[in-house]
C-alpha cells in the first residue's frame, strides 16, 4: 500500500467498518445533498423519457407547462437541484401524469 493510501486509510473511523454507505455519507455530512442530487437525476430522467416517448419537444413542453424554455432546461438539468413542487406539478400535468410526494 502506498504512503498516501495508507494515510487515507488510517483516517477512516473504526465505527465505519461494517457500516453501510448511508452511514458513511451521514458521517461526512453529505447524506442529504447526495440524496437530493440522486432524486433530481431520477426525476429529470423520468421527465425526459416521457417527453421522448410522447414525442414532445422542449418548446412544446415549456408551452404546456406555461413556463420558459430556460425554466424547463433547469428542470431537466440533473445537476440543478433547486426545483419547486409547483414546477414538478406542472411537468406532471403537462405529461398527463400525477405527482406523488411522500415521506419515509
Amino acid at each position: 500500500m502506498n504512503h498516501y493510501l495508507k494515510n487515507e486509510f488510517m483516517k477512516i473511523k473504526p465505527e465505519n467498518f461494517g457500516g453501510d454507505f448511508d452511514d458513511f455519507l451521514r458521517d461526512d455530512g453529505i447524506y442529504e445533498d447526495v440524496v437530493a442530487a440522486a432524486i433530481k437525476r431520477v426525476v429529470a430522467l423520468q421527465i425526459k423519457d416521457e417527453m421522448k416517448r410522447r414525442q414532445i419537444t422542449k418548446s412544446e413542453m415549456a408551452e404546456r407547462m406555461h413556463t420558459s424554455r430556460a425554466a424547463l432546461d433547469r428542470l431537466l438539468d440533473p445537476d440543478n437541484t433547486s426545483l419547486t413542487l409547483s414546477t414538478l406539478g406542472k411537468a406532471a400535468q403537462a405529461l398527463g401524469k400525477k405527482l406523488r410526494v411522500e415521506l419515509e
